[in-house]
């Protein structure tokens, strides 16, 4: 297992092309938590995410021993950003593997720093497979995104940078996957400031390193299925699991509504876009699921900042529509002239306003005379929603709501 001289010459190394990330008070979060939260915004890093920092030490560390033949990597997204871009700093090829299900704005992402992608496998292990046997066909290095101590070494840097800002940390919060990340980082902080606590926290749609943690060995997922695809790992590393065992205090397993949650509190709130992964600390503070005594100086990494465009629309519309700012109803009126507009009048009244409409007046679901009006709505909270059911259920209206 690495040590804390390892970190510390990674950090000396990372430092000529790594951005010092913000460590910023969070004043909103730390009211609402009781906690005096930091967020390291590791989302503002130079690819989007702290991938860069373990990447560029492991390229940095091959070229030094002589290898500049090239190096492969598989990712679906933040790693191979990283390689890509470390690979170009010092001017070796870098073919990338990555699942044919691949956003194309992350493909581009690792094209522009002159990599070659290859796309191959449905998901991240079947694409990881077929790198390990493209690497070893064309004699090139395979960089892992986790399970390598230069790796490790270099995402551990991040602790420093958040220790020499403030040494007096309670607690650590790290997000989980491959267990990279957390494992370098715990490394750090338990030699510089062993009674901090370190807290992993993974999705419960990727929960097999959550699971091995607890069981004390490997243990491998069926599948996984989570938003957060930057900790979206199947299968447990037992070189990672080591550390996990060794230096972190706990591992808690956050849902798909709490990420997403987290997700549009961070953009609205913070000001801060996040990915899946780069949100579940936050959504382990929202959701009450950190027990440390009240008061305690909290430092949560957020990861990346790579989320798909369809993605966070698709977070902010479930997001509006469970803060109970948006409505979306199915209204059953009489198919005669005036209808409508009688309809309307009264979502006039109710002061709730329409941002999308659409008519049926044919589906085999209707009694003959009538049409259903699905209707989406901007409302101001729970009190506004109730007022407009009210004024619907008074004039006769039948209707049904879409969560």
């Amino acid at each position: 297992m690495l040590d804390l001289n390892k970190i510390e010459k990674a950090y000396n190394c990372v430092s000529e092309v790594v951005y010092n990330t913000p460590f910023s008070h969070a004043p909103i979060l730390s009211a609402m938590s009781g906690y005096e939260v930091y967020l390291k915004k590791e989302n503002l890093q130079r690819t989007g995410a702290f991938k860069l920092r373990g990447a560029f030490n492991c390229i940095a560390n091959l070229i030094k021993s002589g290898n500049k033949e090239g190096v492969v990597a598989a990712s679906a997204g933040n790693h191979a950003q990283g390689v890509a871009f470390s690979a170009k700093h010092f001017g070796i090829r870098a073919t990338i593997i990555m699942p044919e299900s691949t956003p194309l704005t992350k493909i581009q992402g690792v094209k522009e720093f002159g990599a070659t992608v290859i796309l191959s496998g449905s998901n991240y292990d079947e694409a990881y497979s077929y790198a390990r046997e493209y690497a070893f066909k064309e004699s090139l290095e395979f960089v892992h995104p986790f399970n390598h101590d230069d790796v490790i070494a270099g995402q551990g840097t991040v602790a420093i940078e958040m220790l020499n800002e403030h040494k007096d940390l309670d607690a650590v919060v790290v997000p989980v996957g491959g267990g990279g990340l957390i494992s370098g980082v715990a490394t750090a902080i338990k030699a510089i400031s062993p009674s901090c606590k370190v807290i992993g926290v993974s999705a419960k749609g990727a929960p097999a390193m959550a699971t091995s943690f607890q069981e004390k060995k490997p243990i491998d997922s069926l599948s996984v299925r989570t938003i957060a695809d930057g900790i979206a790992v199947r299968d447990t590393s037992p070189t990672t699991l080591e550390y996990l065992l060794e230096y972190v205090d706990a591992m808690i397993m956050v849902g798909e509504d709490e990420i997403a949650n987290a997700i549009l509190f961070l953009l609205e709130r913070q000001k801060v876009l996040v990915e899946g992964a780069g949100a579940v600390g936050v959504a382990l503070l929202m959701h009450n699921k950190l027990d440390l005594p009240k008061g305690s100086k909290v430092g949560i990494i957020l990861s990346g900042g790579n989320i798909d465009v369809t993605m966070l629309s698709l977070i902010i519309e479930k997001g509006l529509v469970k803060s109970s700012r948006k409505m979306k109803l199915i209204v059953t009126l009489v198919d005669k002239a005036g209808s409508l507009m009688h309809f309307t009048q009264l979502l006039q009244e109710a002061d709730a306003n329409i941002v999308q409409i659409g008519y049926d007046r044919t589906s085999t679901d209707l009694k003959f005379g009538d049409a259903n009006v699905s209707v989406d709505l901007e409302t101001k909270g729970v009190e506004h929603q109730q007022k407009v059911r009210d004024i619907l259920t008074t004039h006769g209206f039948a209707f049904c709501e879409e969560h």
